[in-house]
């Protein structure tokens, strides 16, 4: 793995020193900590983002240390970006040990005792818990009878809870132990550089923040179409569907940011504050305004029912009763085995008399301006407005200004997501997370939804969804697909 490029250059000088952490990784053989943690971890590591640190990985799997620097070798070595020198592969691989599930929590709590020493002094806990939504009571007891609650954070995965109820439970369940400031339930979208940007946009310039409401904004559409099939984790599919593995965990956060207040500082609690506004202002979801769908060939997925009614596909109108916002619908979209993989936040602009242009001039005819922003790993947005066409006579066509971080010095800058929302969890920064406030309000929203959902239509892999879905954004269209695609790096 001897690097042949140059180093990544983040400024690790840009955020302050962390203090030690001693890092327990539940399910730290499984897919997620494979393909994103322990690579993220490796990066921040290479970049000076990784403070001293001790990383515990357990599991059902039976391994020792070695074993499981092994595995976390292979995982680095298929999926970090970027070489890695040996000497940093060595620098990070001292810092791993295992403990297998089984040992219980007494074995947990003496690899610990044994490990944090090395730290010096009492350094901060961090407990990663990347497993299956029904192990998490078992591993916050085991926490509690290891006595690692104590200096520590915890991280969750979503799908936090499976409806109002359950959210409350598990939500209970983690007060028990844990303060609320100590919970992080982790959103990977939120992490995303452009889901960012959405914040420095609005509230950096002044250009935009006064017509960003429903004076001037017609509707938003926040569209994540994927070409993935369910592949193997039908198992997990069939109990939780896109909506509550999408749209609740990953949409309604992307609409908060594009619906919230002004925060009154550029801080954790300030900018969770005025999300769950945004969400105390969402009213309850009508049924008539879903479309769910299932593509073609899923219920011959080995572990799915022959009638099953699990949506691969759902689309809504959201609709936010306050003073900014009433009478704009937001309309969200996702779904597996689209067309396109994508994820776009489109607003779209209200459109202006045209009475004063001549028949044929072209005005309005693709659609209103759209502010569109692409939340890729990398930055990317565009505007699209109407101009003359050079020439006489007054012909007008849509043309765009369009940003994408890679043709900036910054592009090698982009932390990924799980890098950045594991480095805010360590300095305790919750700005990125969800509150337990905010997940039960959405819970409750969807409540309608979930308790009578409209049966599942069908849609063919490769398309856009259900015909169905043309009707529910009437007498709009949807953004994507993109009648002009993103203009490519010079």
């Amino acid at each position: 793995m001897t690097s042949t490029q140059a180093p990544i250059d983040v400024d690790a000088s840009a955020h302050p020193p962390l203090e030690p952490q001693l890092i327990v990784l539940f399910g730290g053989t499984g897919d997620l900590a494979r393909r994103k943690l322990l690579p993220a971890m490796l990066h921040l590591s290479q970049v000076g983002l990784l403070p001293e640190c001790r990383i515990i990985g357990t599991s059902l799997d039976d391994l020792d240390d070695d074993g499981f620097r092994h595995f976390a070798w292979e995982a680095c070595k298929e999926f970090s970006h970027g070489d890695v020198s040996d000497e940093a592969w060595s620098s990070f691989a001292a810092n791993l040990a295992y403990v297998p599930t089984g040992a219980g929590p007494e074995g947990l709590a003496a690899t610990v005792a044994r490990l944090e020493p090395h730290l010096g002094g009492e350094p901060r806990r961090l407990h990663y818990l990347s497993i299956p939504p029904g192990a998490a009571e078992s591993v916050v007891q085991q926490l509690h009878k290891a006595n690692l609650a104590e200096r520590s954070r915890i991280i969750m995965e979503k799908p936090f809870g499976w409806d109002l109820a359950s959210a409350r439970e598990l939500n209970a369940l983690l007060h028990d132990y844990f303060t609320e400031d100590q919970i992080f339930r982790i959103d990977h979208f939120l992490g995303k550089e452009a889901a960012q940007n959405v914040l420095a946009f609005r509230f950096a310039n002044g250009l935009f923040e006064p017509i960003w409401n429903r004076d001037h904004i017609d509707h938003v559409q926040i569209d994540v179409p994927e070409t993935l099939s369910v592949g193997n984790r039908a198992a997990f599919y069939e109990t939780t569907g896109a909506f509550r593995d999408m749209v609740v965990t990953h949409l309604f956060q992307i609409l908060a940011f594009v619906a919230m207040e002004p925060p009154t500082a550029l801080e954790s609690a300030a900018i969770s504050e005025e999300k769950n506004k945004v969400f105390r202002s969402v009213l309850p979801l009508d049924v008539k305004k879903v479309v769910r769908g299932q593509y073609a060939g899923y219920r011959s997925t080995p572990g799915v029912a022959e009638d099953s009614q699990t949506e691969t596909f759902v689309a809504l109108r959201v609709e936010i009763d306050n003073w900014r916002w009433a009478g704009v619908p937001f309309f969200l979209r996702t779904g597996k085995q689209l067309a396109e993989g994508a994820r776009i936040i489109s607003i779209a602009f209200t459109e202006p008399p045209k009475s004063m242009f001549p028949a044929g001039s072209g005005v309005g005819a693709k659609g209103p301006d759209h502010l569109t922003f692409d939340l890729a790993d990398s930055s990317k947005l565009s505007l699209s407005f109407y101009g003359k066409r050079p020439g006489p006579g007054m012909i007008l066509d849509k043309l765009s200004m369009q940003f994408d971080m890679q043709e900036t010095m910054y592009e090698r800058d982009v932390l990924e997501a799980y890098e950045r929302l594991i480095h805010d969890a360590m300095m305790g920064d919750h700005t990125l997370f969800n509150t337990a406030e905010g997940i039960e309000r959405l819970w409750e929203i969807s409540t309608p939804l979930l308790e009578n959902p409209p049966r599942v239509q069908p849609y063919w892999q490769g398309s856009w969804g259900p015909e169905a879905i043309e009707d529910l954004i009437a007498p709009r269209g949807w953004r994507l697909p993109f009648s002009r695609g993103w203009r490519g790096k010079h």
